[in-house]
């Protein structure tokens, strides 16, 4: 099963992961940049970059735990863990909005989506790209890699 690490030491902030999964999620059929919405409630990213302390970034992501909270809170099984390839996945036909997942998660990654606050936003892991996550390509310093974890 494969993992989304973040070497924080080496993010600048450039928030080329947050465009890039932006840019991936997006509804409108178009896949060039610069035809992204950026205030756009439909592309909204699964991945943040905040200011930390004394100029530093915080990437923050989803880890898609071992013991996830968002998992283990959701009371309607909207989120669940693939036992095969670890990832925490959301099934928004199930979720009953009731955002368990998101006031449970200590990292704060689930977010009700903007457009209809109908249902939850969080990292898929870009599903179905075969290049693998968008935001793992996008970062120009490699502060944030897939690797194989047991």
């Amino acid at each position: 099963m494969k993992r989304i690490f973040i070497d924080a030491d080496k993010c600048d902030g450039c928030m080329n992961c947050t465009l890039a999964c932006m840019n991936a999620h997006r509804n409108d059929g178009e896949e060039d940049i610069y035809t992204l919405d950026l205030g756009g409630a439909e592309s909204e990213s699964r991945c943040f970059i905040r200011l930390g302390a004394g100029k530093s970034y915080k990437p923050i992501f989803c880890r898609h735990c071992d013991e996830p909270m968002c998992v283990t809170s959701c009371m309607s099984g909207a989120m669940s863990k693939d036992p095969e390839t670890g990832l925490v996945t959301y099934d928004e036909n199930k979720c009953g909005a009731c955002f368990m997942c998101v006031m449970n998660c200590p990292f704060g990654l689930p977010k009700p989506d903007t457009l209809t606050r109908q249902k939850v936003i969080k990292c898929d892991f870009c599903e179905g790209r075969e290049e693998g996550p968008a935001c793992v390509k996008a970062c120009p310093k490699e502060a944030i890699y897939v690797e194989e974890v047991r």
